[in-house]
This record gives C-alpha cells, structure tokens and sequence, in this order.
C-alpha cells in the first residue's frame, strides 16, 4: 500500500520542541504505520495533507504518554489535527477468524463501558493506570500498543472540550473499534 502523504519539516520541529526535554529523534526513512495510513486514507484519499507520525516508546508506563499528549495539546490550537490509531480493546488471541460473532465478548463489552464512563466523567485515572482494572483490562490489552494512543488523544483534551464517540462497534468479539473526539 503507498500512502504518499507529505511530511511537515516546520511541524516535526515544533512537536519536538513541545516535547522538551525529551528526545525527538527525526527519521524520514521509516514511511508510515499501518496504523496511520490505513486510517488517513478513508479520511484524505488524497494524502493531500502533510503527516508527522509518532512512534510509541512502550518502555514507559502509560502516565507517560498521557503526559506527552498534555504536552503536545497546544497543536490542536494551532489547527493540528492530532489522531490517535489504535482500539481500546484489542485481542486478536480472543478473534474470532473465519467464525461470525454477532456480539462482543462480554468482557470486551465491559471494559469498553468502563473506558468510556471513566472518558465522559473527565477522570481519566483509571484509564491511565489501566494495568489496575482488573482482568476485563488484561483481556482487552494484552499488549499497550494499540491502547496508548488513545492516552495521547485524551491528553490533548481541555476543560472546555466536550468528548463524543462519532463510530462505534466490535469486530471479531474483541476488536472495539469505538472512535473518540475530542472538541469539534
């Protein structure tokens, strides 16, 4: 798949400079996630837009991401678009493969509420420190990789930012492919 988007070398720099004093290294000979051109191409077909991507540096525990998206919030005044790719549940041991599930698993369903009450109260503690939710959590992130992104998206989130859910649903039982926005 080609997803020819340009890059933004001002924007690469002023996300670096937001993210100070942490490392931003720049690498322009990776080509995008699949996490980001498969969703950037639905949304801008003609990968028309100029894309920076983050990597996610999984050694850090999840309240350091968060803090990365508070720290990255001024972009979204700036009329940066800050997407977060990933699915707040993510099981594929639990997928159903070939086999049609009409219904979530119950504890995909679950953690699922779970999150977005903990979204819509504006107490994203519990999110944060995810790993303490209790086996529903273990279940819908096995691994962080799909789930952290989300902490970033949150983190952007100001007072006056109202949160919706615009997309909703499972695939395979244990995919949420719940859509969060934060402002307009």
């Amino acid at each position: 798949m080609q997803y020819p988007a340009p890059g933004d070398e001002w924007l690469a720099r002023r996300v670096r400079s937001l993210l100070h004093p942490y490392q931003v290294d720049f690498d322009d000979d990776w080509g995008l996630d699949h996490g980001t051109w498969s969703v950037l191409r639905h949304a801008y077909p003609d990968a028309d837009i100029p894309v920076v991507q983050l990597s996610i540096n999984e050694a850090h525990p999840a309240s350091f991401h968060y803090k990365l998206g508070q720290q990255l919030a001024p972009l979204r005044g700036e009329g940066v678009l800050v997407v977060g790719s990933g699915n707040i549940v993510h099981n594929l041991h639990a997928y159903a493969w070939g086999r049609h599930v009409p219904d979530p698993y119950d504890w995909a369903e679950r953690f699922e509420n779970a999150a977005k009450q903990s979204m819509l109260s504006g107490d994203f503690t519990p999110l944060i420190n995810y790993d303490h939710l209790g086996h529903d959590a273990q279940l819908a992130i096995p691994t962080p990789e799909h789930f952290l992104p989300l902490l970033y998206v949150l983190g952007t989130k100001q007072s006056a930012d109202g949160l919706t859910f615009p997309v909703s649903g499972f695939d395979g039982g244990s995919i949420s492919m719940l859509c969060v926005q934060v402002g307009q």
